[in-house]
């Protein structure tokens, strides 16, 4: 019998309640369960897709092709567990599918209102795709007392009183803040919090509270009185070095063992969190440095790059050593001289980005590394910046372009309207909407025998994600080719560039896909983990 786990938020947004609900399904897996963690979005829009990286951070992409919030990407990095476009719902989505009934007639002329029809539809999310797990965790979105997330928490109170309270909890994760001149933690935030959550019909029986310091047993039992929640269920959610330390620290506190007792399961010996350990000691005491130059469009907030930065740490834990990140605006490059902000670095990174602006600047951090002999990485827009680079500059195609930004005479980046996955054809206009007419989820991709990514990859195939709308132009390969760029993957059918790279180099790799999005502290993927490498021979060399 499934039980069903609720997370709800209060007093500020950014408390971390994607991380505690992935430490939490970590720490449940590593005592042998089996868990789901989903979110519940409070925006109108349908998906993340559409909106701006500066908004909303970076869009997780999942194997089935959804485009989620980043916190999705959380619980895959905590859990292993592969997400899916029935783990993420927001309330554009909710409507829409509401409106859509209503327009077919499925509510036979009712009138059509937030209760109860929205609440269903929210409560149908929460139960749609459950198997065999032991728990769903359910992050609810935004903070407690906005109007945006009270449908959510009207559903799940509703919801909880349905399946009852032996397979309904409800943790709240709250802040108390220290008041230096007052020199004490202060409660209050907490108290009128649940409060705010108690004037929904929501008694949540565990508090979890951010606090930079230990919380002293005092102001835990005041919490306590004023929040009608046993003592040893005010968990302190205490500040770390890194993220990775969450679920050890949160074991210390009790979390689980409360969660365990709550729907009355054994809580006799702890889980094997020996794997979170050698990480952190790995983070923690690292054997050396590199230092790795990002250059992207949506650097000022780096949330932009959520995966692709923890992506790195992994490359950084399964070489033992401390990645340093130089996060530069592409535009830079298009007025400055690229030496003087890449001169040193032990590596190159062109991330994914849409749009020409920033495009020149990434192009000359690209030359930069292939005629200085850094390490490249080129990470889907970053690809075909590598390609465009690669035609104006070894293959004589002066006037190389993408017809992203427009008419182009030599476009070797195009838009392509059709391609098979699988055994089916999938189709795009180019008059489409922008959103939903991307190449997204799971390729198949065939590796070239003899080159570079074979050997990384220790396969002849593999899958990865994407999220883009534009290819390298295959029409050009032979051109490119020619040139000294190879084409070392392909999709199956031999029609879409996956991945270049130059043989002369001692590392220069651009993919079309997204492998950030599938590496895990525990699983460092495997482009990454050989980034790194070869970025600490290059630290030997500068």
């Amino acid at each position: 019998m499934t039980r069903y786990i609720f997370i709800t938020g209060g007093v500020v947004s950014s408390l971390g309640k994607g991380l505690a609900a992935a430490a939490l399904g970590a720490t449940l897996q590593a005592r042998g369960y089996k868990v789901r963690l989903r979110k519940l979005d409070p925006y109108l829009n349908v998906d993340p897709g559409t909106m701006s990286p500066y908004q909303h951070g970076e869009v997780y992409v999942t194997d089935d092709g959804a485009e989620t919030d980043l916190d999705l990407g959380h619980y895959e990095r905590f859990t292993g567990v592969s997400a899916r476009k029935s783990d993420n719902v927001t309330t554009g989505r909710i409507y829409s599918n509401v409106i859509a009934k209503e327009r077919r007639g499925d509510y036979l002329g009712a009138t059509v209102q937030v209760i109860p029809h929205v609440t269903d539809a929210i409560k149908e999310f929460i139960r749609a795709d459950v198997t065999d797990e032991d728990f769903i965790l359910c992050e609810i979105g935004g903070t407690v007392g906005d109007i945006e997330s009270l449908p959510f928490l009207e559903a799940i109170r509703q919801f909880g009183n349905e399946v009852g309270q032996e397979r309904a909890l409800f943790i709240h994760l709250t802040l108390l803040p220290y008041i230096p001149s007052a020199g004490e933690l202060k409660t209050k935030p907490t108290q009128h919090s649940v409060k705010e959550l108690l004037s929904v019909g929501i008694q949540p029986a565990i508090l979890l509270c951010r606090s930079d310091r230990p919380i002293p047993d005092n102001e835990r039992r005041k919490i306590a009185l004023f929040c009608n929640v046993a003592q040893e269920r005010v968990i302190a959610a205490l500040d770390v070095d890194t993220i990775y330390q969450v679920p050890i620290s949160y074991h210390e506190q009790g979390f689980d063992v409360q969660v365990l007792k709550y729907f009355g399961f054994p809580t006799d010996g702890a889980p094997d969190l020996s794997m979170w350990r050698e990480i952190v000691h790995r983070v923690r005491q690292p054997e050396g440095e590199v230092t790795i130059a990002v250059v992207g469009k949506y650097t000022s907030l780096l949330d932009s790059y959520k995966s692709l930065g923890e992506a790195l740490v992994h490359g950084g834990v399964a070489n033992n050593v401390k990645v340093n990140l130089d996060w530069i605006d592409a535009e830079i490059f298009e007025s400055e001289d690229a030496v003087h902000h890449l001169d040193g670095v032990h590596g190159i990174l062109v991330p994914g980005g849409f749009g020409e602006r920033g495009s020149e600047g990434k192009i000359r951090a690209v030359q930069f590394a292939r005629e200085h002999k850094v390490p490249y990485f080129g990470i889907c827009f970053g690809m075909q910046m590598a390609v465009i680079e690669a035609a104006r500059n070894m293959a004589d195609i002066p006037n190389a372009g993408s017809s992203e930004f427009g008419r182009n005479q030599e476009p070797v980046v195009g838009l392509m309207t059709e391609w098979v996955r699988g055994n089916t054809l999938e189709q795009r206009s180019v008059e489409g909407d922008l959103g939903g007419t991307m190449r997204l989820g799971a390729y198949a991709c065939q590796l070239m025998a003899g080159s570079r990514v074979r050997r990384i990859y220790g396969s002849e195939a593999i899958s990865e994600r994407h999220r883009h709308r534009y290819e390298v132009n295959i029409n050009f390969k032979g051109q490119l080719e020619a040139a000294g760029l190879r084409f070392s993957g392909l999709s199956p059918d031999g029609e879409l560039p996956e991945i270049v790279e130059l043989p002369d180099h001692p590392w220069f790799i651009g993919v079309q896909f997204h492998p950030e999005l599938k590496s895990k502290p525990f699983s460092p993927h495997p482009l990454f983990t050989d980034f790194i490498r070869a970025a600490i021979e290059q630290s030997r060399l500068v």
